[in-house]
């Protein structure tokens, strides 16, 4: 089998426009989150996010383009074109035919949704663009991912809810080590933060008006965020003999279904996807430091997960480091285990690992090391980046440092 490396990356998230900011934002234990801003948000009961601020899509894309790119397509397109420049990758020849695109996305173009669902039935139009339905169809970043850098091999976008970019980079970590292609750009995007698309999760009332506070004991819900993350996956011997910088090896990934609820998680499915990407690794419990969690910030999932993560590590859970991003991002998602795998990355490479900020109250039913409030520095040879989706879908990824 062969080996799989990560030779770029790229982002754009409520913590900054680029992977250098992000860290930055990260180590500092920033919050993202702040006060909403769209077209009728005083008419929701949820008023935060994780949005990003001051986006102009003119500054960046034409006019021709924009009226294609739905938000999500374009956060897609930034975070790919900084992983690209950093990989150093040109997609010509033999390599633009092994290479591809897999995205991962839950929500689609929900901001063309949105809009034109107001102008046929709040304004009374007849007609919409024709370009609404590529425009807001779930595959659009990635179809424009490909066009854009002549990715001629397998692409695709994989929508499994909260776990949908984890399951997008494990395709294309199997893709590469069995030999089917030599590089894969992947991650995942998404932008469902407009009127419709909080609307819809304020129904579901899992989500938090103040604050995301993961694993602490008064957490309320979790808070919306949006943005993309890319990573350039590539073959190991590929990217060595052009002397690439390697940011971090891929070594395992598992998927498992809880088969059990829509919404409620499951310990048993959780703890065999964990146990899973660990064997796929090669490697024992005993070999990672650090797991980015779920962590969503509901009273349901941090505590399933923190037993699923007891389950597998037995006494050696008191040991390891966890932590959860989203409560500084926000919950991206389809695009969330894009954006918190940098956080992965940036303890594998700088040995600082991304705090719980808002932790208030121990719980004991979460009574690990959830990393509170402050970074802190680690020696990481391994960690591991859950997500946990609605619909009992599991997916968890394995990075080792090279």
């Amino acid at each position: 089998m062969k080996r799989v490396v990560i030779t770029g990356a790229g982002t754009i998230n409520a913590l900054g426009g680029d992977v250098s900011s992000t860290f930055e934002a990260m180590a500092e234990g920033r919050c993202g989150i702040s006060q909403l801003e769209f077209r009728d948000v005083d008419r929701l009961s949820i008023s935060i996010g994780g949005q990003v601020h001051g986006w102009d899509a003119e500054t960046t894309f034409n006019r021709q383009q924009i009226a294609l790119y739905d938000r999500f397509t374009q956060f897609a397109l930034v975070a790919a074109k900084q992983a690209v420049a950093q990989s150093g990758l040109v997609f010509t020849g033999e390599l633009a035919a092994r290479s591809g695109v897999i995205l991962g996305n839950s929500g689609g173009g929900m901001n063309t949704l949105d809009d034109n669902y107001r102008s046929v039935y709040e304004d009374g139009k007849n007609r919409v663009h024709p370009f609404v339905v590529p425009k807001l169809m779930n595959n659009a970043a990635a179809s424009h991912v490909s066009m854009t850098y002549n990715l001629k091999g397998p692409s695709f976008t994989v929508s499994t809810a909260c776990a949908s970019s984890n399951h997008a980079m494990g395709q294309a970590f199997y893709m590469i080590r069995s030999g089917m292609a030599t590089c894969m750009l992947s991650g995942g995007s998404e932008a469902m933060l407009c009127f419709g698309g909080v609307k819809a999760w304020e129904g579901l009332r899992v989500m938090s008006k103040d604050a995301c506070r993961p694993f602490s004991a008064d957490r309320n819900g979790m808070v919306q965020g949006e943005g993309a993350a890319v990573f350039v996956f590539e073959e190991y011997e590929h990217a060595r003999a052009r002397g690439a910088e390697i940011l971090a090896e891929v070594v395992g990934f598992a998927m498992t279904s809880d088969a059990s609820d829509i919404v409620m998680p499951s310990k048993q499915g959780a703890a065999r996807a964990i146990a899973g990407a660990i064997q796929d690794a090669g490697l024992g419990p005993d070999n990672v430091a650090y797991i980015n969690a779920h962590g969503t910030g509901t009273a349901a999932n941090d505590k399933t997960e923190c037993a699923a993560i007891s389950d597998v590590f037995g006494a050696g859970a008191d040991q390891l480091l966890i932590s959860s991003t989203k409560s500084m991002h926000g919950h991206l998602i389809g695009g969330t285990g894009a954006v918190e795998l940098l956080a992965c990355i940036m303890a594998l490479k700088d040995g600082v690992i991304a705090p719980t900020i808002g932790y208030r109250e121990p719980d004991p039913e979460c009574a690990l090391d959830v990393v509170p409030n402050e970074a802190r520095e680690a020696d990481v040879e391994v960690c591991l980046s859950n997500a946990f989706a609605f619909g009992g879908l599991n997916a968890v990824i394995a990075l080792r440092r090279v």
